[in-house]
């Protein structure tokens, strides 16, 4: 029996997609949303703030990462319940966002109560993927490639990705809210943990490994 209402922190750069789900959570006598956010930084800060029972974040964020920012949320609380609700479909992130702290991963394709369902889950403290997403994660095959990419910390993955999208260093730097040295020490070891030596041997693993899109490469 509910006793009390689930407290939710809702991240998502689109206000018309947090409006949405906002009125669904709404309908729903034991949920409350008390506390929004448009990206990483604000998240963790809306976080340490109201301590929500559940947070649910987008992934794809303006600067820090979804996946960052779970480690960060998960660094300053072993205990938070983070739900990743996003319109990634490759099991690569899903993998990321679990190794990060997440306990479930819903994409945005899915039905309204499999995203209702998975809150719950993740209150009680369970881990919950959405059906399609589980799929992709048993088809998923275990060689040396996904070994070397499930190798990466949370951090190293977030600086994987945006070198390969054509950021500098510091651009990265600036993103992260790290240092520019930090950056530099993790680019070497991200290329030594997938077993490339060079910044275009990083880019075509990275699209191989389906990362990143071809189109957003300028």
């Amino acid at each position: 029996m509910v006793t009390g209402k689930i407290s939710i922190l809702l991240v998502d750069d689109h206000a018309i997609v947090r409006e949405g789900y906002r009125a669904l959570l709404k309908k729903q006598p034991d949920l409350e949303v008390i506390a929004e956010a448009i990206d990483g930084n604000q998240a963790y800060q809306q976080y340490k703030l109201h301590t929500p029972d559940v947070t649910i974040m987008d992934l794809s964020l303006p600067g820090q990462s979804g996946v960052e920012t779970i480690a960060r949320i998960k660094q300053r609380n072993p205990r938070a319940k983070i739900l990743v609700f996003t319109m990634h479909q490759n099991p690569r992130f899903a993998a990321q966002a679990i190794n990060a702290g997440a306990l479930g991963y819903v994409t945005k394709s899915s039905p309204p109560e499999v995203l209702l369902n998975a809150i719950h889950d993740v209150y009680s403290g369970r881990r919950t993927l959405s059906p399609d997403i589980a799929q992709a994660l048993a088809l998923e095959k275990t060689g040396h490639e996904t070994a070397a990419l499930e190798s990466l910390t949370s951090r190293e993955f977030e600086i994987l990705r945006l070198l390969a999208e054509g950021k500098s260093k510091e651009e990265i730097a600036q993103t992260l809210s790290i240092s520019a040295k930090t950056v530099s020490n993790c680019y070497y070891l991200v290329k030594s943990k997938i077993g490339v030596n060079s910044d275009i041997g990083l880019v075509h693993w990275a699209i191989k490994m389906r990362l990143i899109d071809i189109y957003r490469l300028k």
